[in-house]
Parts: structure tokens; sequence; C-alpha cells
């Protein structure tokens, strides 16, 4: 029963990773990735590109920037994605920063607060493929009425061995957040 459960999992991580859903909605949440003073990593400026897209071709009318920041750091993953969309024409005023949570489930929470302020019901969730099962289950789970659209670009998109390795992390990351309803940071320091 176990090897279903994990198997069936996998499956559904795998297949949701495929799918690039440009319904219509509220908001593009692009869920935040390391920085560095400001400037966006490889991994956050990929989905930075795909979440303007999705606003440049009207999908969205809002781009929602999330992510708190680590320590030592002068400015969260929140603002550094802001900067970067305003740098890219995208209006001030089209973007929600939510700089606060240092994993996806902090993230989504303080999102669904502050979409929830502002109106908002619906989110494309904009990621790594792997991680768009978990990201959208957690959205749902805080409130929102939510699909994916994931990036296809980016070093987390690349190679067989590091779509293998998403795929087992995110199968086991989104099972423990089903049992516990926590965030799966604990699961950093295996190897699953």
């Amino acid at each position: 029963m176990t090897a279903l459960v994990v198997g069936g999992t996998a499956f559904r991580v795998w297949q949701v990773a495929r799918v690039d859903d440009w319904t219509p909605a509220d908001v593009a949440v692009v869920l935040g990735a390391a920085q560095y003073n400001g400037v966006p990593s490889e991994v956050l400026e990929a989905r930075l590109e795909h979440a303007k897209g999705l606003y440049d071709q009207g999908v969205v009318r809002h781009i929602a920037t999330t992510g708190g920041r680590q320590d030592g750091d002068a400015y969260t993953e929140g603002q550094a994605g802001k900067i970067w969309l305003v740098e890219h024409d995208v209006p001030e005023d089209a973007i929600i920063e939510v700089g606060e949570g240092n994993d996806t489930l902090g993230s989504m929470r303080a999102l669904a607060d502050r979409t929830s302020e502002l109106g908002l019901r619906t989110a494309i969730i904009v990621s790594d493929p792997w991680h768009s099962l978990r990201a959208r289950t957690m959205a749902e789970d805080a409130g929102l009425d939510a699909w994916t659209s994931p990036t296809r670009s980016g070093p987390n998109v690349q190679t067989r061995e590091t779509q293998w390795f998403y795929i087992r992390r995110e199968t086991g990351a989104l099972l423990y957040y089903r049992l516990t309803r926590a965030p799966a940071a604990a699961l950093d320091q295996l190897d699953i």
C-alpha cells in the first residue's frame, strides 16, 4: 500500500509539472527563490520572466512576488522580485509584494491573507515544474482557487538528473505536508 501511495504521488507530481494553464486569474504568484542583494538568482529570474509573460498577455492583472529574507540579507525575495519586475516595465501598482515566509507554506499563508484583503481569489502559481503540485495544494488549503503555469527555463529544469531529483524531493515533501500540514524544511536534511 505504501508503494502505491508513494508511486501515485510521484506520478501526480510528474503529471502536474506538465500542466501549463493560462486560464485568466486575478494574480500570478511568483514563489520566492534566492536573491543576492536585490538581484534575483537564475531560478527566481526564470519565474519572474514567466509571470511577466502571463501579465503581458493579459492572463493576470497582478503579479505577487513572495518570499522572506535569510539572515544577513538586505532584501526579501519578494522585494527582489518586485525590483526586477519594475525594471522590466511592469507597473508598480500591478505588483503585490509579499516579503514574508521562509518556505512555500509560510509564503502561501501570507499571500492568502494579502489577496483576501484585496478581494483577489484566483491565482496562477509560477514556480519550477516539480514544485507545482505541492505549491498549488498549499495555495488551495490557504483559501485560494489556484492552478499552475510553471517556468520551462532556469537551472532547475535542465537535465533528467535534476528532474528526477526534484520529483523525488517533491513527492516526499508533498506526502509530508499532507500528513502534517507543516513545511517540509526537515526533508532538506534527508536524502529522499
